[in-house]
């Protein structure tokens, strides 16, 4: 592994889990309450790591530019999409590790993002203790589509939207499935967010678990 010159992976917290279970405005909350670093990874995989995505799409002889979205989307089912998102964490973690690598502060970094999975996490950490995965009830994600524009359609622009978004939140509940299941066998806390906390309320109880290392 690279050398982490700062210590900063030693000392990261960890908030990984589904897509709209209030990880970011989690960690944000936490980085205002304690001091902390956020990383959001989300922010930098979409922006910051598409230099090295391309780079990596040449290296195994694919096409630089980014999937055709009807490929990605429609004509596809949510287990290949599940498949294909899964596969990809371990090489785009990497990346994340990177960044974190470059951070230097004397306080934890809180780390946060779907992608920074149990199983990817579990080897650097010294207790499944720096790490919780959030994830929404089936009844909260459906409040969610009903009620949120962002949550009930692309912003990419498909022959079948209704499919596409359909494909989405089943793809997105199978990913959410596997990283529970990661996370039991790795030790690590599974909270679920069903609605009934508002955002500061979830952060108490994320801030609870991670108390041991909040209180220096």
């Amino acid at each position: 592994m690279t050398s982490d010159p700062f210590g900063t992976l030693s000392k990261a917290l960890w908030i990984g889990g589904a897509q709209w279970s209030g990880k970011s405005t989690v960690a944000r909350l936490l980085a205002t309450r304690y001091g902390l670093t956020a990383y959001h990874y989300d922010y930098h995989d979409a922006r910051g790591h598409l230099d090295r995505r391309v780079a990596y799409r040449f290296r195994l002889h694919q096409t630089a530019a980014d999937p055709d979205p009807e490929a990605v989307w429609v004509n596809t089912t949510p287990e290949r999409m599940t498949h294909e998102t899964l596969a990809g964490f371990p090489q785009r973690f990497e990346w994340a590790l990177d960044d974190l690598r470059a951070l230097d502060s004397a306080r934890p970094i809180i780390a946060e993002g779907w992608g920074l999975r149990p199983e990817l996490v579990a080897p650097l950490v010294d207790s499944p203790g720096r790490m919780v995965v959030l994830v929404p009830t089936e009844l909260f994600r459906q409040h969610q589509i009903r009620q949120l524009p962002r949550a009930s359609a692309l912003a990419t622009r498909v022959s079948d939207p209704v499919l596409a978004q359909r494909n989405r939140v089943a793809r997105d509940r199978l990913v959410a499935a596997d990283a529970v299941r990661s996370a039991r066998r790795h030790g690590v806390r599974v909270i679920e967010v069903d609605g009934a906390l508002d955002p500061d309320a979830v952060t108490d109880v994320v801030a609870g678990h991670f108390s041991p290392y909040l209180e220096n």
